[in-house]
């Protein structure tokens, strides 16, 4: 019930299917290991791939060190653990940037404060029960975000508070992916950490059909995507209590939505944007938040 992790893959780089590939039989290299959690390949079909992957790998490594909830000593996790990180990561506090723009725009929704609710949950979960409201009143009253202070010198939290970026890490991730594979002179690559990020289009030609759980498909070019479910994971052996909480209430969220897709030019943005939005009470709320971010849209919002 509680698995959080996704697989992620980097496919179909510049020559996979070109003309110059085919010709000159430049064979598809294929890295396996694990990343965020999860299962994970890179496919590149290019002179230095092996190469190439190497790097990528490393660099998803690097960030998994700063953003896990899974690794004891993250940085994340150490914040977590004495709340407070002397000399932070640039990556954390670029990301911890994007988190706070996305939460302003969307008056609070988006707020990662809420990893001790989150905590509290799955721990009831486990004895399958569910926590009393006086339990998630005095997790409340620890603080949120506004109580978080950062900067380049360190990054402190209210007193017991605690930060999960899982609900933005993953684009971020995406994101920094691309940039680096766009450096060694890449493009026409699709990148999925959970999250999609195209760079450039689809090596024959147009956008990565990107199909989405719900039905449909949105085409990307340089473009992210994100998608939300509010009970793609949850609690209960019943399927009812979602895993995304509102921050004002630590419930789960009462939504009106079976699942939302966002797409933006920044998969962190899109990552964010699309779990706020599982929170928000119309399709024009969510327009709303999509409207502070420039190039960024709702594509779809499947009503339960």
């Amino acid at each position: 019930m509680l698995n959080r992790r996704r697989f992620l893959s980097i496919s179909a780089a510049a020559l996979a299917f070109s003309p110059e590939a085919r010709a000159g039989g430049v064979p598809m290299h294929l890295w396996s290991g694990i990343a965020l959690g999860a299962r994970a390949t890179i496919r590149l079909s290019h002179p230095d791939a092996a190469a190439i992957t190497r790097r990528a790998a490393a660099e998803i490594e690097r960030l998994e060190n700063v953003f896990s909830l899974y690794r004891s000593d993250s940085a994340l996790m150490r914040l977590n653990a004495t709340g407070r990180l002397d000399a932070p990561p640039p990556e954390l506090l670029e990301c911890l940037t994007l988190a706070g723009a996305v939460h302003g725009a969307t008056g609070g929704l988006f707020d990662p404060t809420v990893q001790p609710l989150w905590a509290i949950w799955a721990e009831r979960a486990t004895a399958g029960t569910r926590p009393a409201p006086a339990e998630l009143a005095r997790l409340r009253a620890r603080g949120g975000w506004p109580d978080l202070r950062y900067s380049a010198s360190a990054v402190s939290l209210a007193p017991g508070g605690a930060l999960t970026l899982n609900g933005i890490a993953q684009g971020y991730i995406a994101d920094r992916i691309a940039t680096l594979l766009e450096a060694e002179g890449l493009t026409d690559i699709l990148i999925d950490t959970g999250e999609h990020r195209a760079l450039g289009g689809h090596p024959d030609g147009g956008a990565w059909p990107v199909k989405l759980a719900q039905g449909g498909a949105v085409g990307l070019r340089s473009r992210a995507l994100a998608t939300s479910a509010p009970l793609g994971t949850v609690f209960d052996k019943a399927g009812k209590q979602g895993h995304i909480l509102h921050p004002a209430t630590g419930e789960p969220a009462a939504t009106p939505w079976r699942a939302i897709s966002i797409s933006a030019p920044s998969a962190a943005v899109a990552d964010a944007l699309s779990t706020a939005a599982c929170l928000a009470g119309s399709r024009a709320e969510i327009d709303a938040f999509a409207d502070a971010f420039a190039g960024a849209r709702c594509e779809s919002a499947i009503p339960t």
